[in-house]
C-alpha cells in the first residue's frame, strides 16, 4: 500500500487532518488500531473553541453541529456558593464557544469517509513506524493479514499511549509533565442540565463542574483524590456531592438520573518537545495533555492538525519543506500558552491537599479580584474561547 501521508490514529485530530488534506488534494489513509463502534463510542470533552467550529465548517461537516449544538456566550465561577458571571461574548466582541459532545464531531468526521472508501481502516493492530528518518512506513495487521503502507510523511494522532510518540528516540526530545494530586470523577446523565451554561465551582470540599451536552444530557464532575475508586461512589453518593459543591441555586435546579458514563479521569499537564522527528509529526494527545478546567484539550488538536495540514499542503504546492520545518515551533508556542491557562485556571478552582490558609486567603483574592475586574475578566474570557489561529510562531 502507498499514500503521501499515513495518520496514526482516528480520533478527532487525525480524521480532521484527513479532511482537510483530502480538501486540500493531498492522499491519506488513517489506520486505527479500535473499531469502528468503540471509536464512535468513546466519551470525551464536549466545549469546542470557535477554531475548532470554523474548522467543521472548512471542511462542510458542520450540519448538525449547527442544529444541535449549544452555542456559550459566557459561564459562571462560583466559590463557596457565591457566582459571578464570564460575559465571553460581551468581553471578545461576540465570541463564543459551542457545546457539542467530542463524540458527535467523531461521528461527524467519521460517517464522511463512507464516501471515501480504503481510506480509513479500523482494527489496524500491532502498527510499528520505520524509517521515520528516511523513506517511512507503517506495518501493522488487517484482518489477520500483514501489510505495509508505504508514504511520504507519517502524522502521530494516536494519543498520549500511542506508538508515535514512543517511535521518537529519547534523546532526541524533551518531556515537561506536572502531575495532579487529584482526578475528576465524572457522569454522564439523561437529565436536563441544572443551569443553561457551564458552573465551575471552588468549594472546600472540593472543585466541581456543571456541564451539558443537550438540553436533555447533563455532564458533571466533582474533584476526588488520586487513590478514589469509581466503584466507591454510587449515584446518589455522587448527586448529594454535587448538591453541596455546587451550592443551594444549582442544587435546587438540578435533576438526576442514572449514569450513562461514571469514571474517573487523572489530571495532568505534559507536552513532548519536539512535535518532528524527520518525517514524523506529532499532534494532539500524542504531543500534549492539559488539564480539562480550561476546555483545550481536543481545541489544542484541532489547532495542531489545521497547522499540519498547511504545511503539508505547502510542501506538495512547493515542493520545499519550509512550512513543515515551522510546524512545530509554530504548534507550541500556542501550546504553552493553552498550558498556562489550564494549569492557572486548575489552580484557581481547585482545593490541594498541600494548601494550607495562606494558599486559601490567595485563591479568595483572587476570586474577588476577578470579581471586580473586567480586564481580569476579559484576560479569562479571551483564552477560555480559545486564541487566534496564527502562523507566526
Amino acid at each position: 500500500m502507498r499514500t503521501q501521508v499515513a495518520i496514526i490514529g482516528a480520533g478527532p485530530a487525525g480524521l480532521m487532518l484527513s479532511h482537510l488534506l483530502h480538501k486540500a488534494g493531498v492522499a491519506s489513509i488513517v489506520l486505527e488500531q479500535r473499531s469502528r463502534s468503540y471509536v464512535e463510542s468513546r466519551i470525551r470533552a464536549g466545549v469546542l473553541e470557535q477554531v475548532t467550529v470554523d474548522l467543521m465548517r472548512e471542511i462542510g461537516l458542520n450540519a448538525r453541529m449547527e442544529r444541535e449544538g449549544l452555542p456559550h456566550g459566557g459561564f459562571l465561577l462560583a466559590s463557596e456558593g457565591e457566582a459571578f458571571r464570564i460575559d465571553m461574548a460581551d468581553l471578545t466582541g461576540g465570541r463564543s464557544v459551542m457545546v457539542y459532545g467530542q463524540t458527535e464531531v467523531t461521528h461527524d468526521l467519521i460517517e464522511a469517509f463512507d464516501a471515501r472508501p480504503g481510506e480509513l481502516i479500523f482494527e489496524a493492530e500491532h502498527a510499528n513506524l520505520h524509517d521515520i528518518t528516511g523513506r517511512p512506513s507503517v506495518s501493522f495487521t488487517h484482518q489477520g493479514r500483514s501489510q505495509v503502507l508505504a508514504c511520504d510523511y507519517i502524522a502521530g494522532c494516536d494519543g498520549y499511549h500511542g506508538v508515535s510518540r514512543a517511535s521518537i528516540p529519547e534523546d532526541a526530545a524533551r518531556t515537561f509533565e506536572r502531575v495532579y494530586p487529584f482526578g475528576w470523577l465524572g457522569i454522564l446523565a439523561d437529565a436536563p442540565p441544572c443551569n443553561h451554561e457551564l458552573i465551575y465551582s471552588n468549594h472546600e470540599r472540593g472543585f466541581a463542574l456543571a456541564s451539558m451536552r443537550s438540553p436533555t444530557r447533563s455532564r458533571y464532575y466533582v474533584q476526588v483524590s488520586a487513590e478514589e475508586r469509581v466503584q466507591d461512589w454510587s449515584d446518589d453518593r455522587l448527586w448529594d456531592e454535587l448538591a453541596v459543591r455546587l451550592g443551594p441555586e444549582a442544587a435546587a435546579g438540578m435533576t438526576r438520573g442514572p449514569a450513562i458514563d461514571k469514571s474517573i479521569a487523572p489530571l495532568r499537564s505534559f507536552v513532548f518537545e519536539t512535535m518532528r522527528h524527520g518525517q514524523l509529526f506529532l499532534a494532539g494527545d500524542a504531543a500534549h495533555i492539559v488539564p480539562p478546567t480550561g476546555a483545550k484539550g481536543l481545541n489544542l488538536a484541532m489547532s495542531d492538525v489545521k497547522l499540519l495540514a498547511v504545511a503539508i499542503t505547502a510542501r506538495y504546492a512547493t515542493g520545499t519543506e519550509v512550512e513543515l520545518d515551522r510546524y512545530a515551533e509554530r504548534a507550541l508556542a500556542r501550546i504553552w500558552k493553552a498550558e498556562r491557562f489550564s494549569w492557572w485556571f486548575t489552580g484557581l478552582t481547585h482545593r490541594f491537599p498541600t494548601m494550607d490558609a495562606f494558599d486559601r486567603k490567595m485563591q479568595v483574592a483572587e476570586f474577588a479580584y476577578i470579581r471586580g475586574s473586567r480586564m481580569a475578566q476579559a484576560s479569562i474570557a479571551e483564552n477560555y474561547v480559545g486564541l487566534p489561529l496564527t502562523f507566526d510562531a
